[in-house]
């Protein structure tokens, strides 16, 4: 669908979860979304960021486990159909759940990562670092076909099977 002439750029959203919010508000708050990309059809992407607690005055609450992880992207892409992706984004909530999320709605894993310093700060327990390798397999061994992308979500490159390993 075209634009609206409101919000004529294409964007990503994020929204936190997992801090003092209760799931009546998460709702609500996809609900809003949705209703908000149906008038504007201006973003691209949904990205769920679980909360990490370290550091913060919030540093009395427990980190996401992955089960409310998966339940966080499965509902959004349930309540965001109009959204064309829902990225799982494996700095905050592992390699591993990325991975299965794969499953859960997310078809996006977000890429490689220089080095991050922010969540890290903030308690992430994940590698600073992750190859392009190693996101090509996780993509492989979960049934999907690795795309490069650019940031607009236009394919770049097909990956091939051989060059996963």
């Amino acid at each position: 669908p075209p634009r609206s002439t409101l919000f004529p750029y294409t964007t990503l959203f994020r929204s936190l979860y997992g801090h003092l919010e209760t799931a009546e508000e998460r709702s609500d708050h996809l609900v809003r979304l949705r209703e908000l990309q149906d008038r504007t059809h201006g973003f691209v992407t949904f990205i769920p960021l679980a909360f990490h607690p370290e550091n913060t005055v919030l540093d009395f609450l427990k980190t996401t486990p992955g089960q409310l992880d998966l339940r966080a992207l499965a509902v959004s892409r349930l309540m965001l159909e109009n959204f064309p992706h829902i990225k799982a984004f494996w700095i905050m909530i592992t390699p591993q759940i990325a991975q299965l999320a794969q499953s859960f709605g997310a078809d996006d894993m977000d890429g490689t990562v220089v080095e991050e310093k922010i969540i890290h700060a903030a308690g992430a327990a994940t590698d600073q670092i992750f190859h392009k390798d190693q996101i090509i397999h996780m993509i492989m061994e979960s049934g999907r076909k690795p795309v490069e992308r650019d940031t607009l979500y236009e394919k770049v490159v097909e990956l091939e099977v051989e060059s996963a390993y």
